[in-house]
């Protein structure tokens, strides 16, 4: 269901992927609004379908009405967020605040996003404001880029943070995305953040089946993956802590058309899982579509259930 709605969205998409002009968007200066009727947008992938069907189900038990749209790409769906054909979708601040940069100021644009979530949320809910979009508040449950090695690694060098890897002067073959080689939170940032001996990057993606394979065989001794990463069980993998906060804050926050679903009604209503969704909470959930094969709004209901969050 999911994947049929979102190629019909796709369609009507089409013909306005660069979105409405700023000069003109009535959404800028409208109050915040109440629609009865919401979409819920999702990206497409195992977690973004998960959160969407969370907030779906909080927004029904608040009284509104939802559909659920998926939408593979953020040039499609961000200017559907902006003209109210979406009211809301599940976002990562970090990388939304610097994707929104880059639409404004320029793909050359100085990326905005930081560790410092205070910071970055200050320059997202600039960027998003003039579009007639509000970012509510981030919970506790982040989706960072992350480092894994095999478990018996790191037993044997007694590691648990990347600063133990640094520190240690091992050699290290890192399985990632080629774009590592020049990426700051990637090979430079583990050279200069903690002095880590990167003598290659194996380019097999990020967090791919293949790329876990190769530090599961020691071909490879360390991966570029997520903190919310369903599989790494299954490879004998476990993560090194970023304990100098290399990475970016990509906290989940939720971001709403404001002339449409701006109102203190949906703000409470998507609030209540800040207060208790957490970055273990989605890696289990993950886990649970990925390698159960359950459905995510089985999976998002019963979640929202043993929280107390819906009746």
């Amino acid at each position: 269901m999911r994947r049929c709605a979102g190629t019909a969205l796709v369609l009507l998409l089409t013909g306005c992927s660069t979105g409405p002009s700023l000069e003109n968007r009535s959404a800028v200066t409208a109050a915040p609004g109440d629609s009865h009727h919401l979409t819920v947008g999702s990206a497409g992938f195992t977690e973004s379908d998960l959160l969407a069907q969370m907030y779906a189900l909080l927004l029904n038990q608040a009284g509104y009405d939802t559909s659920l749209l998926t939408v593979a790409n953020r040039e499609l769906y961000e200017p559907a967020l902006e003209s109210g054909q979406i009211d809301v979708v599940p976002e990562y601040a970090a990388t939304f605040a610097d994707w929104l940069n880059a639409k404004t100021n320029g793909a050359d644009a100085t990326p905005v996003g930081s560790p410092d979530l205070d910071a970055t949320m200050t320059v997202l809910r600039g960027l998003a404001a003039p579009r007639g979009l509000t970012v509510l508040d981030a919970g506790r449950a982040v989706d960072q880029n992350a480092f894994a090695v095999s478990a018996s690694y790191a037993r044997e060098h007694d590691l648990k943070t990347l600063s133990d890897l640094g520190a240690s002067g091992l050699e290290v073959r890192l399985a990632a995305g080629d774009e590592c080689v020049q990426r700051p939170y990637c090979e430079p940032g583990l050279k200069k953040t903690y002095g880590i001996d990167i003598t290659g990057v194996d380019p097999k993606g990020v967090g791919t089946t293949q790329a876990k394979r190769a530090v599961q065989s020691g071909q490879d001794q360390m991966v570029l993956t997520t903190t919310t990463d369903a599989t790494l069980t299954d490879f004998g993998l476990v993560l090194l802590t970023d304990d100098k906060h290399l990475q970016n804050a990509d906290y989940i926050v939720p971001v709403v058309n404001r002339s449409r679903a701006g109102s203190e009604g949906v703000t409470k209503a998507l609030g209540k899982l800040n207060d208790v969704l957490t970055t273990a909470d989605l890696a289990s959930m993950n886990q649970q579509v990925d390698s159960w094969r359950r459905l995510a709004k089985d999976v998002a209901r019963r979640y929202l259930e043993d929280k107390g969050l819906l009746k």
